[in-house]
């Protein structure tokens, strides 16, 4: 089965190109080990399901049993849930939306990790087509609360249930993690609302940007750039970004720099090359692994390049293709 990441794939995708066919798209976040995937794919024939998860072994263990149970209709993605939900689909795209069991992450430290808050709702609801369906099931009751609450005060949402949550879903396939927290008592408490016609919130898809690079003079050479290099971080709105470290090639120099962004983390290198004309050198994006040209990763771009002109007086920039002023 072929593998799949959100880091490879187009922004956004073209569903039906991938599956081979225009049909009602099921999405389910963080299938676990599959049992709840498949039963959708068998449920739902005449539509295309997306699954995606973050742990390899799952990953491994599901794409097995698509390809022994011979689910043609199932594509299985690596990928956080914000950076599917933001890259991947266009808004009122979605039939279904189904979350099963969540990591609760009950340290007050780690709170903005738990997946059902206000954005990442937001970006759901616009995903999801009028009349499209959102399934949640939790045996957290804290979780459950929380969750009633920000599913109350979403206005594109209606309840399907008589009460906020009922503790019994029939027809329901049991998963794995289900199945326990029955075995040891703790009640599961499950979660239907309907898509309603009122305007969804604006999550626009984000797309990647072009390609970019820095060209500039300097009289230093790469040694001579390369040993005042010191860690840094920066920090701007929602965005982050340190200059881990850099090394030296036999042609180049190589940075390597982590980026995290609202909906997406990167690590990448940075690579530094000296060009034909004197003095003249670029700065560009490696082709390391796979990595995705941002809003965060041309500001660690631009922050990269202003730190090596300041270097020196003479130094300046000739010209660049970053989406953010330069200093020069």
């Amino acid at each position: 089965m072929e593998k799949l990441s959100s880091l490879r794939l187009p922004w956004p995708v073209d569903w039906a190109g991938l599956f081979g066919a225009e049909r009602p798209l099921i999405l389910e976040i963080g299938f676990g080990y599959g049992a709840f995937l498949m039963h959708l794919a068998r449920q739902n024939p005449s539509a295309n399901v997306v699954g995606i998860e973050i742990a390899n072994q799952c990953l491994d263990a599901a794409e097995r049993a698509v390809v022994r149970q011979r689910l043609s209709n199932i594509r299985i993605i690596h990928s956080t849930a914000e950076t599917a939900l933001h890259h991947l689909f266009v808004p009122a795209s979605l039939s279904q939306v189904h979350i099963n069991f969540p990591d609760p992450w009950f340290k007050t430290r780690h709170s903005h990790r738990r997946l059902l808050q206000r954005d990442t709702l937001d970006a759901i609801v616009s995903r999801l087509l009028p009349g499209g369906e959102l399934y949640l099931a939790t045996d957290i009751i804290e979780y459950a609360e929380m969750s009633a609450e920000l599913l109350a005060a979403t206005p594109g949402l209606d309840n399907q249930l008589g009460s906020a949550w009922v503790n019994q879903m029939p027809g329901r396939v049991v998963t794995k993690y289900e199945g326990r927290a029955q075995r040891e008592g703790r009640a599961c408490y499950y979660f239907a609302y309907r898509r309603n016609e009122m305007t969804a919130p604006d999550v626009p898809v984000i797309r990647e940007e072009v390609m970019t690079h820095i060209v500039f003079q300097t009289p230093l050479t790469l040694d001579e750039m390369l040993t005042p290099f010191e860690r840094q971080e920066y920090k701007r709105d929602d965005m982050v970004v340190n200059l881990v470290a850099g090394y030296r090639g036999q042609r180049v120099l190589l940075f390597e720099v982590y980026i995290k962004e609202p909906t997406l983390e990167q690590h990448v290198a940075l690579v530094l090359t000296r060009r034909e004309q004197p003095d003249e050198f670029t700065l560009k994006l490696g082709m390391l692994g796979y990595p995705r040209v941002t809003p965060g990763l041309q500001w660690a771009l631009k922050l990269l390049g202003e730190w090596l002109v300041s270097l020196h007086p003479d130094a300046r920039i000739v010209n660049h293709t970053v989406g953010h002023h330069l200093t020069g």
